[in-house]
């Protein structure tokens, strides 16, 4: 029964796209719909693994992007999604590659892969923050440009240079920050599950439930 809902929900994705190819749906309720359909679809996919009489009680989805060396600029960079569900009885993280233009299909096609850790297999969470490198060097090179510039752009050079301090300024005082669960007994941080967006109501109730889980002294 749950294979052949994944698989409906694999058609119902691709008419969605379909339909936005055509310009039947606009810009904004497509991507609301995709989204939904496609956390469905994760969704699915998860609950086909798990046991008689578990259920997934939280779940928290993070988008990130990343643009590989070796790809064109003039292309769409892929997305990686993380989508993280939490049974009474493990914690499964799904990962898969987002491409512009091309429906979801969870599967190989896409590098969909699904892994778990159970709950009493998890050691501690660990607290994590790195300053934004990327925004930072992207506000100093705006400054330059706008301080450069400033004899012939009068009134967007100045713009130009405080668009840098405060892309400057964000990177240094916002740090990322995410959460490392790490399984008992693991052997690099390749095996940690990295939770982000940790401000999201989501992140917020799925950690709090696995250090409920875990026990006290599990953070740090």
């Amino acid at each position: 029964m749950i294979d052949a809902d994944v698989d409906a929900l694999r058609d119902d994705v691709r008419l969605l796209c379909a339909r936005h190819a055509r310009g039947d749906i606009r810009e904004k309720s497509f991507q609301q719909a995709l989204a939904e359909r496609t956390v469905g679809l994760y969704r699915a996919l998860v609950q086909r693994q798990l046991a008689d009489g578990e259920a997934i009680l939280h779940e928290h989805h993070v988008v990130t992007g990343h643009t590989k060396l070796a790809q064109s600029i003039l292309s769409e960079p892929a997305s990686l999604a993380t989508s993280l569900f939490a049974t009474e009885k493990r914690l499964f993280r799904l990962r898969s590659t987002l491409w512009a233009d091309t429906p979801p299909t969870c599967d190989d096609r896409d590098g969909t892969v699904i892994d778990a850790v159970p709950l009493d297999g998890i050691d501690r969470l660990v607290s994590r923050r790195r300053i934004r490198g990327g925004e930072i060097l992207a506000g100093i090179a705006i400054a330059g440009c706008g301080l450069a510039f400033s004899q012939w752009l009068s009134l967007t050079g100045p713009l130009l240079i405080l668009l840098g301090v405060l892309g400057f300024l964000h990177g240094l005082l916002m740090p990322t920050r995410w959460i490392e669960v790490v399984p008992k007994g693991a052997s690099g941080e390749d095996d940690h599950i990295l939770v982000y967006a940790v401000r999201k109501k989501s992140a917020k109730r799925l950690l709090h439930y696995l250090r409920e889980r875990i026990g006290p002294g599990s953070s740090s």
